[in-house]
């Protein structure tokens, strides 16, 4: 049976749609639960939950010195969460569940860590502790830029700050989550490659660090500080940098800072062309990373291992190791990662003459990297630069004007022509980014338009027509010409149009669904599951998102099912402001459609979904949320296929 705790998570997920990918975290955690639970928390650290929870602590040093080493132990902070939940000791459940995320995120799963810091968050409000709340703010910053998320790190971090610099009488807490704030700030501008000012907050953090004594501030802020210094070209000074990190994590015995040091340390060698002394340090770092499990290392430590083995020129080795690294990256989503590893490979290609994949690599390590430091990203870190050096020079004009009047008005001038050229250049990028967007549209809708009215749809809807006269059929004929020129003419009204009524767009796909079903002798049971909640009439959608999966369904599912042949399309929503569209079929599944397909002469190429992807992916910037995209495999109990499911998460805000 569940805790008190872990049921009022349960709860809330089950309030929610079931679809949503924070709800499948929080129910995966409940499962694991459960399961962990199985072993026994000893005696010695339920003594130390039962201590905490009677002198109710409400710093986060007062819990940590209680807790010691036992904060990396996620089933012990499992059971310090539920027992203090329960207990209503919200300061202890808040730290127990923020050290969870901590870990969680080391090891790569950032939805879990997620989860996990968005929780801490709302038991820190309903404790009214602010130092629990910023600490809170600060990790969920973090996650997001593990994840190159900058727009919503950069929003909690500022948060965090602005939160933890307004108390007054600062506490060791409080001075601590200001490094936190300080150094994730300085590791979104060194994102955005603003080096000078990362530096800035870098040093800042380490100046706090040093004046509370911690070894592990002082060993990260100055592996930051080489890292800018190391992109600046100043490889001496990195290096000096990264091995004075080194000593406070040997000092602290910390594997994974050693690790990130190791690897540092390694590239500044291949880039000072030592690509031996590289690999030794490389290798050594590669096995204890694979023994603390944390994704973003290996794989950037495989990825480096490549780059080092390039310029050694053994070009097989390097290849297979930049291939490991960029599969790792690109599991646990992490685009810096991504974007290097496809530049060392398109170098590599041209080593090897390969031209051809040469180009494709760079064009994929390009794609990442707009994505990080998208013109949308940096607008909106130069608007908050702007205004955060407004801020001060404000407070430095007021000084001004306590010391003396004199030049007033030439200050004025020169920031009124600094703030009109900033503005003037703000407009001009944004006019190139709306006419880029505008542009990138249309060849979008000019595509999706092109897939709907494919030539293989039209040659079949109309050679099924045409057996209908043959057959002398001719009330069926007319019938099915009907609907065939119904659903023509509103694939072609549809495509004039960004956005269309739910329920316009769910006539077209069973209108299309009724022509295509004729050469499966009507065989396929389409179903269409409306929530009483939706106003069909009311709600808008994309225009011709949902065809290209019913197709999908069709070609590749049901085409090969020689039973019977069901497709279901359900639609929900949440509370969180999110529609969910559920395509599910009972086909041979995608394993097998992929080698129904390899096994055929002439290969049906399916574009409609990427194409339906980068629409929804372009959507996405006019809403408060993303559209999401979720394609899930059904099995039966015995392990054999059960079909296809096609989730669509739709913002409605």
């Amino acid at each position: 049976m569940l805790s008190p705790t872990l049921h009022i998570y349960f709860k809330k997920a089950l309030a929610s749609v079931v679809w949503g990918r924070r709800i499948i975290v929080l129910f995966l955690f409940c499962l694991f639960y459960v399961s962990s639970f199985s072993q026994v928390v000893p005696t010695s650290f339920k003594a130390t939950v039962d201590s905490l929870i009677s002198a109710k602590p409400k710093t986060y040093f007062g819990i940590d010195q209680a807790i010691g080493s036992k904060v990396n132990d996620t089933l012990l902070m499992l059971y310090f969460a539920d027992v203090a939940g329960e207990k209503k000791y919200l300061y202890g459940q808040t730290y127990a569940l923020n050290q969870m995320g901590r870990r969680y995120r080391y090891i790569s799963q950032f939805d879990r860590a997620l989860a996990l810091h968005e929780k801490a968050l709302e038991v820190a409000k309903e404790a009214k502790s602010l130092e629990f709340e910023v600490y809170s703010l600060n990790m969920i910053g973090v996650v997001y830029r593990k994840i190159d998320a900058i727009k919503l790190a950069l929003d909690y971090t500022q948060k965090a700050f602005d939160l933890a610099d307004s108390v007054k009488n600062k506490s060791k807490g409080i001075k601590k989550s200001i490094t936190v704030s300080l150094n994730n700030i300085g590791n979104i501008y060194q994102t955005m490659e603003q080096y000078d000012l990362a530096l800035e907050k870098f040093r800042e953090s380490l100046i706090i660090e040093e004046e509370l004594g911690s070894k592990l501030g002082m060993a990260i802020n100055n592996q930051n500080i080489g890292e800018c210094l190391e992109a600046q070209g100043d490889l001496n000074g990195a290096l000096k940098k990264y091995k004075t990190s080194l000593a406070y994590n040997e000092e602290i015995d910390s594997e994974m800072g050693r690790i990130i040091c190791d690897n540092s340390i390694a590239k500044i060698f291949i880039k000072q062309d030592r690509p031996e002394q590289a690999l030794e340090i490389l290798d050594r770092a590669l096995t204890v990373a694979k023994e603390l499990k944390n994704q973003e290392v290996i794989s950037g430590t495989y990825v480096n291992l490549g780059w080092g083995l390039m310029q050694l020129k053994r070009y097989d080795e390097a290849e297979k190791n930049l291939q490991e690294g960029l599969q790792l990256a690109m599991n646990y989503n992490l685009p810096s990662t991504i974007s290097q590893a496809n530049e060392l490979l398109s170098e590599l290609a041209i080593k090897k003459e390969d031209y051809k994949s040469a180009l494709e690599y760079y064009k994929k390590a390009r794609h990442f990297d707009d994505e990080i430091s998208s013109d949308r990203n940096i607008r909106y870190v130069y608007d908050i630069l702007l205004r955060h050096n407004t801020n001060k020079q404000s407070q430095g004009y007021e000084e001004e004007i306590r010391k003396t009047n004199q030049k007033t008005d030439t200050i004025l001038l020169i920031t009124g022509i600094a703030l009109a050229l900033l503005a003037g250049i703000f407009y001009i990028l944004y006019r190139q980014y709306q006419l880029k967007n505008e542009k990138k549209l249309l060849t979008l809708e000019q595509s999706m338009l092109r897939s709907q009215m494919n030539p293989h749809f039209l040659f079949n809807s109309l050679n099924s027509i045409k057996l209908y006269i043959i057959n002398n059929e001719q009330k069926n004929a007319v019938h099915y010409l009907n609907k065939f020129s119904k659903l023509v003419r509103k694939i072609l009204e549809a495509s004039s149009l960004r956005e269309i009524p739910l329920a316009e767009e769910l006539e077209t796909v069973e209108l299309y669904m009724n022509i295509e079903n004729i050469r499966f002798s009507n065989e396929i049971n389409f179903t269409i599951t409306v929530a009483d909640d939706i106003n069909v009439h009311q709600v808008k959608i994309p225009s011709l998102i949902l065809q290209p999966f019913l197709e999908n369904a069709l070609w590749h599912g049901l085409s090969s099912k020689n039973d019977e042949k069901k497709i279901n399309l359900n639609i929900t929503k949440d509370d969180k402001g999110f529609m969910h569209i559920s395509i599910i079929d009972n086909g041979v599944g995608r394993k097998a459609a992929e080698k129904i397909k390899e096994s055929k002469v002439l290969k049906r190429k399916s574009v409609g979904i990427a194409i339906t992807k980068e629409r929804l992916a372009n959507f996405s910037k006019d809403y408060q949320n993303s559209f999401d995209i979720e394609i899930i495999d059904l099995y039966h109990d015995d392990d054999t296929s059960a079909g296809t499911q096609v989730i669509l998460h739709i913002p409605t805000i």
